[in-house]
């Protein structure tokens, strides 16, 4: 065997956290482990998405809520320093070098192939690196596929015109546009037009429905749409984008028209529409599967289309839960299991064992970096209903605590707990309200422990502070039933 004819244990393609971690878990048990990367190791979230966006938005939010503290809201009141802000998003972001993440897969003990990598057959794998050369990589018992996803563009006309603005190009701008419009309802849009608004953009958010964050509770999209009219963006409702053009010349401005006829003009316009797998161009056509789709996997992450077992999808690329969180959760699970079955070990694939995703189904957790800001884990109202859960509804306004009274001058907010009433325990819960996002982890664990409301009464919140909402929640819950 040469230099291009390499065999492992387990071959890995996309080294953002979700492959990373893959190929830690099963290095770890001792499986000779390559990891395949054509762009950056660390992918999307480390500098296109989560790391510079957050960046962005930490001095928003903290702006926001020192502005509501007596005593600091003179101090607060002018303008971000913008090139401090882009500054600190660049060094959240590595400046987009991946050296340290070279150095950490050295660490575990994890060969590194950078190019573009393609399956060619079970098991194999061909890498085109970027001198042109080729790279042949077989693996003995599993190929996992960590693609991710790209950007789902609408088929507007004149789109490939305009240079439109994705999450890369929001994320990573060197300068604030005078006028940005923002097409889209969900956590890219809302959280992207949080941050350039405060930065000094003028900020249009088009909406084709009737609200924000649509799979969330309705009033946590109906907060921040008051939050983000309070800072200025004008949001319009049940608008669609029927064409975009760009002028060129010295304006050089989007031309943006409306189906209605209505036409806008912005200096960008960011595309905050969806998510589409990135699995067009690595191969899958070779081992029977549709280029360009979204991988359909059991709860051990492996491919239930593929035969023999060999194949796995971890993170977005199998559409169970599209956050960076869910899917390092998911390649703990599936490192763990292609070890199992590559050593022979027992599998423990049932509900909640070592080796079942099941939290992708039961208790993702999700933050949305807003003023205010939301999380929410669980089930929500709609999807308890859909599935006929049989749940009570239980609302608390935070603002009523002493904590948040505390937390800042006018807190407005809200809290909402799901209780199966056959089971007793908490199925879902969502909070949106300034601070919250800390609150999440609790929650989770209520929903993923299956911990019964009589043992959460229990866990004494401590006095002031916002996380006596929970206890707030449990006796709203205990006077419904009394009452």
């Amino acid at each position: 065997m040469n230099e291009s004819d390499r065999a492992y244990d387990v071959v890995v393609i996309g080294a953002g956290p979700v492959g990373e971690n893959v190929a830690d878990r099963a290095r770890a048990t001792g499986l000779s482990t390559v990891i395949v990367e054509r762009e950056l190791l660390g992918g999307e979230c480390s500098f296109w998405a989560c790391e510079p966006s957050k960046a962005l938005l930490r001095p928003v939010v903290a702006r926001a809520d020192a502005r509501r503290v007596p005593g600091l809201a003179a101090a607060v009141q002018g303008p971000l320093d913008v090139d401090a802000v882009l500054a600190h998003r660049d060094r959240m972001a590595a400046y987009w070098k991946d050296e340290d993440q070279v150095d950490w897969l050295d660490s575990v003990s994890v060969d590194l192939v950078r190019g573009h990598g393609r399956l060619t057959g079970p098991r194999q794998v061909s890498v085109r690196t970027p001198d042109g050369s080729i790279v042949r990589l077989s693996a003995r018992h599993a190929v996992a596929v960590c693609t991710g996803t790209t950007t789902a563009l609408p088929g507007i006309p004149g789109l490939d015109g305009v240079r439109p603005w994705t999450n890369r190009e929001a994320t990573g701008a060197d300068r604030v546009p005078g006028r940005l419009a923002v097409v889209g309802a969900g956590v890219v849009a809302v959280e992207l037009a949080t941050a350039w608004q405060a930065l000094g953009s003028r900020v249009t958010l088009l909406v084709r429905g009737t609200g924000l964050l649509t799979r969330m509770e309705p009033f946590a999209g109906e907060l921040v749409a008051d939050g983000l009219r309070d800072a200025g963006v004008d949001i319009r409702l049940e608008t669609e984008v029927a064409a975009v053009r760009r002028t060129g010349g010295a304006d050089d401005e989007v031309r943006i028209t409306l189906a209605d006829g209505e036409e806008l003009a912005a200096d960008e316009i960011l595309f905050a529409t969806g998510r589409a797998p990135r699995t067009t161009d690595v191969g899958l056509e070779s081992v029977g599967l549709t280029p360009g789709a979204w991988l359909t996997v059991d709860d051990t992450c492996r491919v239930t289309a593929v035969t023999d077992g060999w194949l796995y999808a971890v993170g977005d690329v199998n559409q169970r839960a599209l956050m960076t969180h869910q899917g390092k959760y998911q390649a703990r699970i599936a490192g763990a299991a292609i070890a199992a079955r590559a050593l022979g070990t027992p599998l423990d694939d049932a509900r909640w064992g070592a080796h079942a995703a099941t939290a992708d189904c039961t208790a993702v957790p999700q933050v949305v970096f807003t003023t205010p800001e939301v999380a929410s884990v669980g089930l929500t109202t709609h999807e308890a209903r859909r599935t006929r859960r049989r749940v009570e509804v239980v609302d608390y306004e935070i603002g009523r605590l002493a904590g948040a009274q505390q937390y800042a001058k006018d807190y407005r907010g809200r809290a909402r707990m799901l209780v199966d009433t056959d089971r007793g325990t908490v199925v879902g819960v969502t909070f949106a309200g300034p601070g919250v996002g800390e609150l999440l982890h609790s929650a989770t664990i209520a929903v993923t422990g299956e911990v019964p409301l009589k043992r959460l009464w229990h866990a004494v919140p401590a006095f002031p502070t916002i996380s006596e909402v929970w206890l707030r929640l449990l006796e709203t819950y205990r006077d419904s039933a009394t009452g």
